[in-house]
This record gives structure tokens, C-alpha cells and sequence, in this order.
């Protein structure tokens, strides 16, 4: 095993200082998204005056953290990580392998995350239903608290695996065995950390922090219509990135093996890093729908149909890219895509929407992200962030992926790059 884990020799993000700065900066920012666009503050930006002032001094003042935590809200997102973590014991699902690791063997995972969305799905609509609207705002209510909670869950499963990555007949990822704690704690050091079946970094791609996204968004729904005197007064812009949002969701769970061959699940091993996106996507992602709670936004006929023309269009390029992807790894061509085979026997697209970029789902997806946006208006740039953070996103995961295929293919995908130049947009980027 040990020659299986060499040491790591380079570094991402910066190395151990950008690791820390990271670990850091990014729960910082997430509680900034809440304090800069909530009504609680004064608005989106806050207004420095009046309540917003008196509670932004108390915030900055020795007892921050007291308005950070709140216990019941600790419990409830303990018993919803739980509630995963049951469902997928329980539920039925196919057994699929994933890649083959370095060891030659191939790991099983069990596919169940639609069935845990459909689940958790049935029990908030019966809540809903039977109780009204105002039984599910708890998630608007407290919102910081179960932030708080869910990064110390991270933090701790980052420390938990790293500590047991240490012992003997693990499998280390190449990029997390750098010696330096904190930089390993952040990427992850152990490849696939798991406890007997369970495997804690596939978990945790697809469950605990996505399927919250579309919870926290319908909790916000439910907010609105508390305010406003029932459902049937929801804005159109709520509705709009209440749906928008969930089919994306029930999307990526819907094709869950597709994540078997991404980088976070062949590559990085499991550490802060993926960790912490389990509360970063589901606290970060709605800011739109938080916003709308307290600014309510009635879009007018063609400014609702241009953005729903738009959010298709995204979703087209997305689902049409990694359709042909999906359909050309497992050995079908129904289009008679163009492609070239390097001297390790791997084929390359060089047709298609992958003939167009090297990424035409990231293309997809940030067309997406605009769409989910577009429904806030312009009254504050805020409501925008997620388009601005995930293209930096895209844009350093596809840099990563540039390098460890030039590393993999060496001369060939020197080749490749000029057959398909353009790395997201076509004719742009």
C-alpha cells in the first residue's frame, strides 16, 4: 500500500496557506450572505441604522457567538443528517461499481438519493398540508443556528476521516498526502473514508446538503405565504426559483451514478473541502429565495416567460452535453460523433457539444444560475452571487481537470486542445 501512496508533491489552492484561508473565509462568507441581504438586518444591503445597527453591534460585540448558536436548531439538523443516513440504510437501490481504484479493485455504491428526495418530499408535503404553511418556517426562523450546526458536522467529519486515514491498509488520495495537517485535513487524505458500506464521502455529495437545498427553498415558500395570506399569494418569483431550483436537484439525484466518475469521487479524497459543501450548497444557493421573503417580487408575463426561456436553455445545453458524455462512456454513439483515441486507448470527443467546448455542461450551468437569479430583480447585486461564485468555480475546476489530463495524456491532449479550443463558451472562454 505504501507504494500505491506516494507523497504529494503539489499543491492546489495556494498550498497549506490558502487551505487555511479557505477554511476560513468560506463559513465567514456564508454568515455574511445572511447578515448582508436579511430583514433582520435592515434589508439587502443592511441599512446602518435604526434595529439593523443595534443588531450588527451585538454581533460585533465579545458575545458574537451567542447569536450563532441555538440548540434546538443544532438537534434539528442532527436529526435530519440522521434521517439521511437512515434512509439510505433502508431504501431499496441498485448496486452500481464505481471506477477502478489504484488497488485494481472497484467499490459499491447504493444508489438511493431520489428515493431520499421523494421521501423527505412526502413527509414536508404531509407537514405541510395538515398542519399549514407556518409548521415548516422553523428552517427561515433559524436559519444561522442550523448553518452553525451543519459547518460543525463538516469540521467534524473532516477531522474524524482524517484521523482515521492514519490507519494501516488505507487509500490515500494523491493530492492529500502532502504531510502538512492542514492542508490534508482541507483536500482529504484518505480516498474513500467509509465505515463498513457506508461511504462518507459519496454520501455526501448527493443527500444531506443538496436535498436540504430544496427544503430550505419550500420552508422560504412557506415564509411568503404566511406573510401574504396563503399559497395561493406566493409570488411568481418565489415559484419561479422554487422550481427551477428543485428540478436541478431532482436532476443530479435522478442520475446519481453519473457522480461516480467525477473528479470529487475518482480523485480528491474526503476533507474539508467536500465536506464543507454540504452546507455551503443548501445555506448559500437560496439566497434568492430567502430574499424574496422579505422583498416579494410580482414579475409581469413576458419577464416570467424570457427567464423560463432562459433557465431551458441552460437546462438543455446541460442535460443534451452530458447526455452525449454518458452515452459515449458506456460504449454508444447514436449521433456518430466525431472522436480521437490517445495512445493510452482512451477516446476523446471532438464533435457535438463536446466538439463546441471542453466543458459545454459547465456552459449549461451557468446559464442555469443566471435563470435562478434573473427572478430578484436588480435591486441589489447580492441575489447575484451565485452566478459570480460558480463561475469562479467552474473556472478552477476546469483548470484542475486541463491539468490532470495533460498529466494523463501527455502529447494527445495537446493534440485534443486544438481540435476543441474553447475550454467552456464557445468563441468566449
Amino acid at each position: 500500500m505504501s507504494q500505491l501512496n506516494s507523497r504529494t508533491t503539489h499543491y492546489e489552492f495556494l498550498g497549506p496557506p490558502g487551505a487555511l484561508a479557505i477554511s476560513i473565509g468560506v463559513p465567514i462568507v456564508t454568515y455574511l450572505l445572511y447578515y448582508g441581504c436579511s430583514e433582520a438586518t435592515g434589508g439587502c444591503p443592511p441599512q446602518l441604522n435604526g434595529v439593523s445597527a443595534s443588531i450588527i453591534q451585538s454581533i460585533t460585540s465579545l458575545d458574537w457567538w451567542k447569536s450563532l448558536w441555538d440548540t434546538e436548531a443544532a438537534l434539528i439538523y442532527l436529526a435530519w443528517y440522521a434521517f439521511c443516513v437512515i434512509s439510505w440504510a433502508i431504501l431499496p437501490g441498485d448496486q452500481i461499481n464505481g471506477t477502478t481504484l489504484r488497488t485494481g479493485e472497484k467499490k459499491l455504491y447504493k444508489i438511493n438519493a431520489l428515493s431520499t428526495l421523494l421521501l423527505a418530499l412526502g413527509i414536508t408535503s404531509g407537514i405541510v398540508l395538515q398542519y399549514g404553511p407556518e409548521s415548516f418556517t422553523f428552517i427561515y426562523h433559524k436559519w444561522v443556528g442550523l448553518l452553525t450546526a451543519s459547518y460543525l458536522m463538516s469540521a467534524a467529519q473532516a477531522t474524524y476521516c482524517y484521523a482515521a486515514s492514519f490507519q494501516k491498509g488505507k487509500l490515500l488520495a494523491l493530492g492529500g498526502n502532502s504531510g502538512n495537517f492542514i492542508y490534508d485535513w482541507y483536500i482529504g487524505r484518505e480516498l474513500n473514508p467509509s465505515i463498513g458500506s457506508f461511504d462518507i464521502k459519496y454520501f455526501n455529495e448527493l443527500r444531506p446538503g443538496i436535498i436540504l437545498w430544496v427544503l430550505i427553498n419550500i420552508s422560504m415558500a412557506c415564509e411568503q405565504a404566511v406573510r401574504r395570506g396563503g399559497f395561493a399569494n406566493v409570488t411568481n418569483s418565489m415559484w419561479l426559483v422554487l422550481v427551477f431550483e428543485a428540478l436541478y436537484v431532482v436532476d443530479s439525484v435522478y442520475y446519481e451514478p453519473a457522480i461516480l466518475t467525477t473528479m470529487d469521487i475518482t480523485t480528491d479524497g474526503f476533507g474539508f473541502m467536500l465536506a464543507l459543501a454540504a452546507t455551503y450548497v443548501p445555506f448559500a444557493y437560496s439566497v434568492q429565495a430567502r430574499y424574496l421573503v422579505f422583498h416579494p417580487i410580482e414579475l409581469g408575463p413576458f419577464a416570467t416567460v424570457a427567464i423560463i426561456l432562459v433557465n431551458l436553455l441552460g437546462y438543455y445545453i446541460f442535460r443534451a452535453s452530458n447526455g452525449e458524455k454518458n452515452d459515449f462512456r458506456n460504449g454508444k454513439n447514436p449521433n456518430n460523433l466525431r472522436f480521437m483515441t490517445t495512445k493510452k486507448g482512451s477516446k476523446l470527443l471532438t464533435s457535438g457539444w463536446w466538439g463546441r467546448s471542453r466543458h459545454p455542461n459547465y456552459m449549461g450551468d451557468l446559464i442555469m444560475a443566471l435563470a435562478w437569479s434573473l427572478p430578484t430583480g436588480f435591486n441589489t447585486p447580492i441575489t447575484y452571487y451565485y452566478v459570480i461564485y460558480f463561475t469562479i468555480l467552474l473556472i478552477h475546476r476546469e483548470r484542475r481537470d486541463d491539468e490532470a489530463c495533460a498529466l494523463k495524456y501527455g502529447e494527445d491532449w495537446v493534440t485534443y486542445k486544438k481540435l476543441v479550443p474553447y475550454r467552456i463558451i464557445p468563441y468566449i472562454y
